[in-house]
């Protein structure tokens, strides 16, 4: 039976994911499973990377690890010692406009989650003490960054291809700025940054969706901060790309690690299922797909190739990552190009399209058997506007992609003489002289 013919109605959708706003603007959504007596909490507020100063970046991220170093309510050991005696988890992070949080627990234990993100959300004191600890750990992992060919690598493609631009700022920042961070930063940061207005939460396991928003309600309904400061619209991405090669040298390394790309259509653009398929026949899907053997298989070049399509509200990037010998850069660059100019040149085989749509579908109800998979999904058809019903259109939609459309889309973001291309290792020119000898 092909999937068109296959009923789909028994993924989460529209008639049992469940969804209210609070008076305070707080977004709840909620979908029940009475087969495990777990509760998943996960969500975002509306404050992110792009509020940080420019001379202090990192401060977003900074700020949202430090919530559960201590509050009003709870010294730091509390927090951990309640959520540990529960077998409860629960954790914050930031990326570029949103601060997310997430946690699971038994369902009985679900207030003490609520309680904990309400705490820590609310008032968060920030000790002095737990401060200097994080922030010295901060700056282990920033130093630790700069010895990471892959990460180096990774870090300088995305400044050279969103120069500028939030999407080119890494979210945990530089030594430089980081170090520059005080107390106070992360306090003003709280008060002006965190808000109920456009907060997302989401619930998965087994509660009611009635109780649910009550037990949100409860606890976080009665929030608010007038002091808060909208963040500011993403700007759009420069429509034009000139292309750049670059090569960072990284002392006492062997291996060099290669970013190459271009753009790539946002994630609510009507071209990304087809770059997604695309991507996934060009550098993912078997043996990471025909970059991977060409570069890797047939020539021997790489220790590992492939491409990744990242997709934002605004736009993204379409990436090939490898990992090679030095002696082997030019060569292993050469070979991508050449593969991306077939890819451009005549529409994916139908085998190709065929399998990589099994794979897209066979991978649905996998990736939602988990209440954190169901989270997750619903957080990303609410964070991007697909509507509750996009898992069950999903494979509808994949179907429905043809070669012609892959092409289309890979030729007007895909562009092998017009590339960033960032590497990250030995010094080059050491490289030809070991050579040479």
């Amino acid at each position: 039976m092909s999937a068109a013919n296959i009923n789909w109605n028994h993924l989460p959708g529209e008639d049992n994911i469940f969804r209210t706003v609070l008076p305070n603007g707080i977004i709840v959504l909620c979908k029940s499973d009475f087969n495990s007596p777990s509760i998943v909490i996960s969500g975002y507020l509306q404050s992110g990377s792009i509020q940080d100063p420019k001379d202090k970046l990192g401060l977003a991220l900074f700020t949202s690890y430090a919530l559960m170093r201590g509050t009003a309510n709870r010294r730091f050991k509390r927090i951990y010692h309640d959520l540990e005696s529960a077998g409860a988890s629960f954790g914050f992070g930031a990326s570029v406009q949103t601060t997310s949080f997430g946690g699971r627990a038994l369902v009985e234990d679900l207030p003490l989650l609520l309680n904990t993100l309400a705490d820590c959300v609310q008032w968060p004191v920030f000790p002095p003490r737990q401060f200097s600890r994080l922030q010295a750990q901060l700056m282990i992992g920033l130093q630790l960054r700069e010895q990471d060919t892959g990460d180096m690598a990774s870090l300088k493609f995305d400044e050279t291809l969103f120069p500028n631009h939030p999407y080119g700022i890494p979210e945990d920042g530089y030594p430089e700025t980081v170090q520059h961070i005080h107390r106070r930063d992360l306090v003003k940061f709280h008060n002006q940054s965190y808000s109920p207005k456009g907060m997302v939460i989401v619930l998965v396991g087994a509660i009611e969706p009635q109780q649910a928003f009550e037990s949100v309600n409860k606890i976080l309904g009665g929030w608010k901060n007038p002091g808060y400061v909208l963040p500011p619209p993403i700007p759009d991405i420069p429509g034009t790309l000139n292309p750049v090669h670059i090569h960072l040298p990284i002392q006492g390394k062997f291996q060099t690690d290669l970013v190459m790309g271009c753009y790539a259509p946002s994630r609510i653009d009507v071209e990304y299922l087809p770059a997604s398929i695309g991507n996934n026949i060009l550098g993912q899907f078997g043996m990471m797909g025909r970059i991977g053997a060409a570069v890797r298989e047939k020539s021997g070049l790489a220790y590992y190739a492939s491409t990744s399509l990242n997709s934002w509200l605004k736009g993204g990037s379409w990436e090939i990552n490898a990992g090679v010998n030095p002696i082997n850069l030019e060569a292993s660059i050469r070979i991508i190009k050449e593969e991306i100019k077939k890819f451009i040149a005549e529409p994916v085989t139908q085998e190709e399209l065929n399998d990589s749509k099994s794979n897209f579908i066979g991978l649905l109800p996998l990736s939602v058997e988990s209440n954190s998979g169901v989270a997750n999904s619903i957080i990303r058809m609410e964070r991007f506007g697909l509507g509750l019903n996009y898992l069950r259109e999903y494979p509808g939609k994949i179907q429905k992609i043809t070669s012609e459309e892959i092409l289309q889309v890979s030729k007007k973001y895909l562009n092998p003489e017009n590339m960033v291309i960032v590497s990250a290792g030995p010094d080059l020119a050491e490289n030809i002289n070991e050579v040479s000898v």
